[in-house]
């Protein structure tokens, strides 16, 4: 059973007639009824009543048609759904970035790029590190924004821009008068930390190593806010990405140390074709400005 005799028997259901079907549909009668009968054939079932010159529907048919009414309507859905992949002008994009990116980063990217492409739609996803890699491998994303680059080799990278981190401390900390600070200088110093596998936790624990100290570390977050907002309980110290509006309570110090910094960077599977529009926005995010 293939979908071209499904339309087939459709339009001879809605016509009643095998000669007036096989006009529109612009094929020889034999060759329509041979393939009514071969449906027939496949399914072990005959679907029309002959009564008159008419061809009506029996019960066996009538339950098909309402299938195959659906089955025409799937094909009719993906091929649209296909054209649509293919146009870089009405596509979908589905893009996966950290929270950080969220604020600004990520808006002003699509907003510069749809102000050039106002048909194209976005499927956004905010994660950590690790489930941002993860959705571009598994193909559940398209895309990725992320930091630091991913250890997998079936993800292709590219770096976009570099964020230098910040010392976070409560207000009225002894440090809170100061401009910058080294992690040494909170070495002794409860931290509150993103939680391991994250990007930010990976270089924190790369800094640490190199500065000779271990953090003891007294909660743990996901998200920069629940960070910073630990800080300003005066529950720890942390280091965070750069923000962009302050937290009450909050000061925070430029991280002194060598390498405190970060790469943000695109990521996509180095492998699997993207739609048009994801291509699109991915050439769109690494031309120079």
């Amino acid at each position: 059973m293939d979908l071209r005799t499904v339309r087939w028997f459709l339009a001879v259901a809605d016509l009643g007639h095998v000669t007036n079907a096989a006009a529109e549909l612009r094929v020889s009668q034999p060759g329509l009824s041979r393939a009514l009968a071969r449906l027939e054939d496949d399914l072990g079932v005959p679907l029309f009543d002959r009564i008159g010159r008419r061809l009506v529907l029996n019960a066996y048919g009538t339950v098909f048609a309402a299938h195959a009414r659906r089955l025409v309507a799937e094909e009719d859905a993906a091929r649209r759904a296909l054209d649509q992949a293919a146009d870089p002008e009405r596509g979908e994009v589905a893009l996966a970035f950290l929270h950080t990116q969220g604020p600004s980063f990520v808006p002003d990217l699509i907003r510069r790029f749809r102000a050039r492409h106002p048909g194209v739609t976005f499927r956004l996803a905010q994660d950590p590190a690790g489930r941002v890699g993860a959705a571009v491998a598994e193909g559940r994303a398209d895309l990725g924004i992320t930091s630091p680059r991913p250890d997998d080799p079936a993800l292709e990278w590219r770096p976009l821009v570099t964020e230098r981190l910040l010392l976070a401390v409560p207000e009225g900390h002894r440090l809170a008068g100061r401009e910058q600070a080294h992690l040494k200088d909170v070495a002794d110093e409860p931290f509150v930390a993103f939680r391991p596998g994250t990007g930010v936790r990976r270089i924190v624990d790369a800094l640490a190593d190199a500065a000779g100290i271990h953090p003891r570390v007294a909660f743990e977050g996901e998200e920069t806010a629940t960070v910073r907002g630990l800080v300003a309980a005066g529950l720890g110290v942390a280091v965070v990405p750069p923000v962009e509006e302050g937290e009450h309570g909050v000061r925070h110090l430029a991280l002194a140390d060598a390498g405190a910094v970060r790469t943000i960077g695109l990521i996509w599977a180095r492998t699997r074709s993207r739609p048009a529009a994801a291509e699109a926005f991915r050439t769109f995010v690494l031309r120079p400005n």
